[in-house]
């Protein structure tokens, strides 16, 4: 049974007898002596998609939630569900726009590495790999002689997705971005 400071951003507990998923996660430690350190946690109710935030100390403790973790593949969108194949069965998943709130501008066709967070056979929601590999698509001209720690400038990425980079990058050059924070890593 995990602690809560033991939990991690796409881990997946129980709470009241339903599985949840943490999407964020962030810890303060208070500055007097003897306090510990409170953990505020934001969880989504995997059935429902509602979300759910709480305050707790580091040794509250979670159950193991019953769910079933499958590798998928970004197929395509149709209308409003994104369509999701099994890269084991080639069965297909099909998830609505709200259950992929932040994880929509990683998601572009044929993109490896997505697992599939599956409850009692249906698909519920899905965990990005922790870094993916996109073009520039728009972006001021790169500066001659800018070095690695100067100044950055925004990049638009083909799935609408901006991203801050050092200025020496030009348009058209893959750069690593991190998908749980959205920012540039490095070039591709």
């Amino acid at each position: 049974m995990p602690k809560a400071s033991e939990l991690k951003r796409g881990e997946v507990v129980e709470l009241d007898g339903v599985p949840h998923i943490v999407k964020h996660l962030e810890s303060k430690s208070p500055s007097s002596r003897g306090s510990n350190t409170l953990y505020k946690i934001r969880f989504n109710n995997l059935i429902t998609g509602q979300k759910r935030d709480v305050s707790v100390k580091g040794d509250e403790s979670y159950g193991a939630a019953d769910f079933s973790r499958a590798p998928v593949l970004f197929s395509y969108i149709d209308d409003q569900q994104y369509i999701f194949m099994n890269t084991e069965d080639y069965s297909q998943y099909a998830l609505n726009i709200e259950s992929l709130e932040g994880q929509i501008e990683y998601l572009t066709d044929g993109l490896e590495g997505i697992t599939a967070l599956l409850v009692e056979g249906n698909i519920v929601a899905i965990d990005l790999p922790q870094s993916i590999v996109m073009t520039i698509e728009d972006t001021a001209p790169g500066i001659k002689g800018a070095s690695a720690n100067a100044r950055t400038k925004p990049a638009l990425m083909p799935t609408g997705l901006t991203v801050q980079v050092p200025e020496y990058i030009e348009r058209g050059e893959s750069i690593k971005i991190n998908t749980a924070d959205g920012k540039y890593m490095t070039r591709a």
